[in-house]
């Protein structure tokens, strides 16, 4: 049963012209992934992303036939986190996905239709690239679930790394940071270790002499960042995973460190610059919301509309917002409060609700809009700046703590699911 799949897939790949004509291949298997299929076209659709990206940022590429093996095996691992997203029944509703559009959209200060005719305009499909964010919401969600219920932080590491903080004059301190990891097979034998290693010495020696840092990891990385030129952005040093953390304390921008052996195989990172300082002060809100959850029983459509109603009625009439949210929000933590949040600062929320908050001006009620969580509207009542208290600094180790172990967890994830998985490339053919 584990071949009928591809089989059959393949097969409808194969279409003939007439009665007797031969069939006409439209697509080919690249990939058997479990109970799906890496498709030949995929591959041609983010290859071709992949060079718009870099033409669009002036980035030059490795050869086609490497680049090709890498978006090889991040659609294998994207086929891999698909099927669980489906198994686990996942889905995301077009109200979702549009309204994320429309964020996408707003960030690059253009409308959804202005970015919708850049997309077509580079030669992409606005409906392909609807569904492939589709997809991306899903596998967000996935990762999510799946990884945070393997993360625990306990009160005493809470303690501990606040302890820390406290004495730390630059505890702020973020370091933007490159990696490049050279493989290793699981249990590998000396000689495999020893090839490894040279491997990763001899890509030492090429960035050391000039190599692009980003173009290298395109090329020979098989880091979780590989095609994003193995860049993880800028984090603070106790967020980092722990080979990072451990490898840059004190680094400046520029340094190169490696090759590094873990258990999984040799690493080379670049500190590609540090910033930030000691905080002293923290800008909080307070706001109020009101949450629908959808179901069932209350479809997408009709929580949106449901909101836009009472957001006008709480425009109209202040009062009004508090009444509304005691009788129909369904979060339970803030609905008996009149809707009411406790005072915190905008980091502390999911990225939507975070960016409505900072959009929005204080005494204005906002139009609908979704979050992983469902469809609210809200207000923000007032804010404030002031130093930083014993609160927020253990707030800040929490989170600190919890994206490390969320990072690693999920490396730890992905290849525990990997490995339990059926994998064959298939060989083409017509390949010498």
């Amino acid at each position: 049963m584990r071949f009928l799949l591809p089989a059959l897939c393949l097969g409808a790949l194969l279409l003939p012209l007439s009665a007797h004509a031969e069939p006409q291949l439209l697509d080919k298997v690249v990939a058997i992934v479990d109970q799906g299929v890496v498709l030949e076209s995929e591959i041609t659709e983010m290859t071709a992303n992949i060079e718009r990206n870099a033409r669009a940022a002036n980035q030059s590429l490795p050869p086609l036939s490497v680049l090709r093996e890498q978006v090889i095996e991040q659609l294998i691992e994207r086929q891999l986190q698909l099927q669980i997203a489906n198994r686990m029944g996942l889905q995301v509703s077009d109200a979702q996905l549009d309204q994320t559009l429309r964020g996408m959209a707003e960030d690059k200060q253009m409308t959804m239709a202005q970015m919708q005719q850049q997309i077509e305009a580079e030669g992409g499909s606005w409906e392909q690239f609807r569904e492939q964010m589709r997809d991306e919401i899903m596998l967000g969600d996935a990762r999510r679930i799946n990884v945070q219920r393997r993360v625990t932080v306990s009160p005493q590491e809470v303690e501990g790394l606040a302890q820390q903080l406290r004495s730390q004059e630059n505890a702020n301190l973020e370091y933007h940071i490159g990696h490049i990891r050279i493989e290793i097979p699981e249990n590998a034998s000396n000689e495999q270790v020893a090839e490894g290693r040279k491997r990763a010495e001899q890509v030492l020696v090429d960035l050391k002499a000039g190599a692009d840092f980003r173009q290298t990891a395109i090329a020979v990385s098989s880091g979780a960042k590989a095609l994003e030129g193995g860049d993880w952005g800028w984090m603070n040093i106790n967020e980092m995973p722990t080979l990072f953390a451990e490898t840059v304390a004190n680094a400046s921008g520029g340094q190169l460190f490696g090759p590094i052996r873990s258990g999984n195989g040799f690493h080379l990172i670049k500190v590609f610059g540090v910033r930030g300082g000691k905080q002293v002060e923290v800008t909080e809100f307070r706001v109020r919301h009101i949450l629908l959850k959808p179901s069932v029983i209350l479809s997408e459509a009709r929580a949106e509309e449901l909101l836009a109603g009472w957001a006008a009625e709480a425009r109209n009439d202040k009062s009004k917002f508090g009444e509304l949210a005691r009788k129909h929000s369904e979060d339970p933590g803030s609905g008996a409060n009149a809707g009411e949040l406790n005072w915190a600062t905008a980091d502390t929320y999911v990225p939507e609700f975070q960016k409505m908050v900072l959009s929005l001006p204080p005494g204005q009620v906002s139009d609908p809009f979704r979050t992983e969580f469902g469809w609210h509207i809200l207000e923000v009542l007032d804010q404030r700046t002031r130093d930083v208290a014993e609160s927020h600094l253990k707030d800040r180790a929490y989170r600190l703590l919890f994206n490390r172990k969320f990072m690693e967890q999920q490396q730890l994830w992905l290849q525990e699911m990997r490995s339990q998985a059926y994998i064959e490339v298939v060989k083409d053919p017509n390949a010498g």
